[in-house]
Order: C-alpha cells, then structure tokens, then sequence
C-alpha cells in the first residue's frame, strides 16, 4: 500500500535509521529485491519471518525507523501469495512521504520493520461463492490482488477471474501487466489460470489501447461489452476494491447498483473493500 500521509518537513533517507533495525526490533526483515518501475513506482522482496502466516490479500505494517529511533509504520498489502517463500510489496515514491521518501532507497541487504501480524477484508473468507470474481483498483491497489491472482484458492472458487487496473501512464501499469503474462508459465498455477483470467488495464492521461477510469467503463458497460460479459448480477458477481477513498466511494456506488452488497470478515457479502488503503488516485 502506498503511503497514506504527506508530510511537508520529511527528512532525507539516511542508511542509519535501517541498519539498526534489526539490531533494536526482532520484526525487522532483510530487503532480497528491488525494482524500480517508474520514477513514482517500485516493489521489493523481503525475506518472510517463519512465524508469519496469512491469508493472500491480507496486509501488515511495515516501515523503517525514524530520526529519533522510533518505529515509522504503514499499512501495506502483501503482493506476494501465501504460499510465497517471501514476502513481496508494491510502493508508490512520495517526495515528501515520511515513510515513502526513506522506503524507496532500500537496497538488497537492508533492513526494513515488519510487524507479523496480517489483517484485511480482501481475503475469500469474506466474499460468498459465486460465478465471476472482479478485481477492481487503481495504481499500486493492485498490490492486494497480485497475491490474488496467483493463489490456487482463487481458481478454484470462481470460473473467471477479471483484473480492472488504471493507472494514469502505459509505464505504471508495467508491474502488473508483467505479473498477469508470468501467470501462464507459472508451474504452481498455469495451467488453472488458463482461460480464466481476463486482464483489463486502462490509462486516464497517455494514449493507450483502452482507457477510461475502472468506474466509467463499468457505468458505461464498456467492459462488459469489451470481453463478452453479462452486466455484474448478484447471484454470480463478487468484487473486491482496492484504491483511493474517492474510488472506493464510487465504485461501491456502482456495484450496489448491480444489486451486490458490502461484506466482511464476519458477514460474507457480494463485494469488499480495503479501507486500509489510501491510495494514489487517478
């Protein structure tokens, strides 16, 4: 998950604060990859604790020390599956960000604070059984789902499964776009995804095959026409919505209007929403 907090006065990265991570906090985790996808976007690997379990979709907090020592901590979604030997994250770079504008130096070998204890409402415990799962976010609210897609439990609860992703540029949709085509030779999965996945990513600013926001072309019904699909019904449909508060308002907004209704944890419902997420909106 991005960071969900600007900060003005933020301090340059410095190596110190992640270097003594782990030397004062026993949930620190050592950085094994990192990739930078745009100027604004980037993942990284970190090697999983053995005592850490949870289910794909769900988040735990992660961050780095501050200038005075103590723990800096957002709510980041886990990008990787939960069969996954690490444990991966997608970030967006803010300038300013009191946790992005360190977290986005790391390197392999760091140090970063990662707190074993994962929640979230993005889990399959909390969806009813259906026909077709909706996957539905903006910028690095894919992260969630790109533990999703490549869970097993996944294709063996729906017969197909639809990623909507928008970004603002071709480039930040990269990260995703990657993920999707490894899917087919993945030895774990690729013969389940087969035929099930749909992918549909758009653009609202740079020209690009498809484009519109993921609430217009559902509106429109543009993506139901797109890959050859009946509207959202609520006796096949479930959905989960991971993205800025401004899109999460408006596409509950349009899924309750397909008649599905909002769910949890403990109240199995038609779709759900990370509302631990605050998300770069597009």
């Amino acid at each position: 998950m991005s960071d969900p907090l600007l900060m003005t006065d933020a301090a340059p990265a410095t190596p110190a604060p992640e270097k003594t991570a782990k030397a004062h906090l026993p949930d620190a985790a050592r950085v094994t990859a990192v990739t930078h996808w745009t100027d604004r976007l980037f993942s990284f690997r970190v090697e999983r604790p053995r005592s850490l379990r949870f289910r794909s979709g769900e988040f735990v907090m992660i961050g780095l020390l501050d200038d005075r020592g103590k723990p800096l901590l957002r709510a980041y979604s886990i990008a990787s599956p939960s069969w996954d030997e690490e444990l991966e994250f997608y970030s967006i770079k803010v300038p300013d960000g009191p946790l992005t504008s360190r977290l986005q130096h790391i390197k392999v070998g760091d140090d970063i604070i990662l707190r074993p204890k994962p929640v979230g409402t993005l889990v399959h415990d909390a969806l009813l059984p259906g026909k077709r799962l909706w996957l539905l976010a903006t910028g690095t609210g894919i992260a969630p789902f790109a533990s999703l897609m490549r869970d097993p439990e996944t294709y063996e609860k729906f017969d197909q499964v639809i990623m909507m992703h928008t970004c603002r540029e071709v480039a930040e949709l990269e990260y995703g776009r990657q993920l999707v085509e490894g899917l087919q030779d993945d030895p774990l999965i690729g013969e389940m995804v087969a035929g099930k996945l749909l992918y549909y990513p758009t653009t609202t600013r740079e020209p690009f095959e498809r484009m519109g926001r993921v609430t217009d072309n559902l509106a429109s019904g543009k993506v139901f026409a797109d890959l050859g699909l009946p509207p959202m019904d609520k006796a096949t449909d479930r959905a989960m919505v991971c993205g800025s508060l401004a899109f999460n308002v408006d596409v509950k907004a349009i899924l309750e209007g397909f008649g599905l209704t909002e769910g949890a944890n403990s109240d199995p419902r038609e779709y759900v929403v990370e509302k631990a997420f605050v998300g770069d909106g597009i």
